[in-house]
């Protein structure tokens, strides 16, 4: 199957993908928006070797991400805007060297981030507005030297702001 991009907004009830999603060797897009019942990804999904978009904005129940999403090496764009059960990111997203898009917005249970995320060389937009349990920002973050914009509004969290970001 030759299919680029597959979108399943509004899948409300949707728990789960199937298996065999990771034959969709060319698909570039991936969007779940809205697919507020889904839990996890299966582990075939990683096997989108070509996936540049994983769109997960409003999936309120996933409450991780597979330590496997490293491997994604393409992926450019990333949107976890409102999984508001996420707690954590996996150390491995450090891998995603391609990754120049991350939104964080409203994941209200995200306590901290990795310091793999200094990995992260393309990153330009860091999004973490509204991650209220987020206390602080790893030094690592001043590795990311592409960053463009960092948005912490609303990080009520917060203590304090590193002395230098690049």
């Amino acid at each position: 199957m030759t299919l680029q991009e597959l979108n399943l907004y509004g899948c409300y009830q949707l728990k789960e993908l199937p298996t065999f999603i990771g034959q969709l060797k060319v698909l570039q897009k991936l969007k779940l928006s809205s697919c507020s019942m889904l839990k996890e990804l299966p582990t075939s999904i990683y096997q989108l070797m070509a996936l540049q978009e994983l769109n997960l904005l409003k999936c309120f129940e996933l409450n991780e991400l597979p330590t496997s999403i490293g491997q994604f090496t393409a992926l450019q764009g990333l949107d976890l805007y409102k999984c508001s059960k996420l707690q954590e990111l996996p150390t491995s997203i450090g891998q995603l060297t391609t990754l120049q898009n991350l939104n964080l917005l409203r994941c209200s249970k995200l306590k901290e981030l990795p310091t793999s995320i200094g990995q992260l060389t393309a990153l330009q937009v860091l999004s973490l507005y509204e991650c209220f349990k987020l206390k602080e920002l790893p030094t690592s973050i001043n590795q990311l030297t592409t960053l463009q914009n960092l948005n912490l509004s609303r990080c009520s969290k917060l203590k304090e702001l590193l002395t230098s970001i690049n």
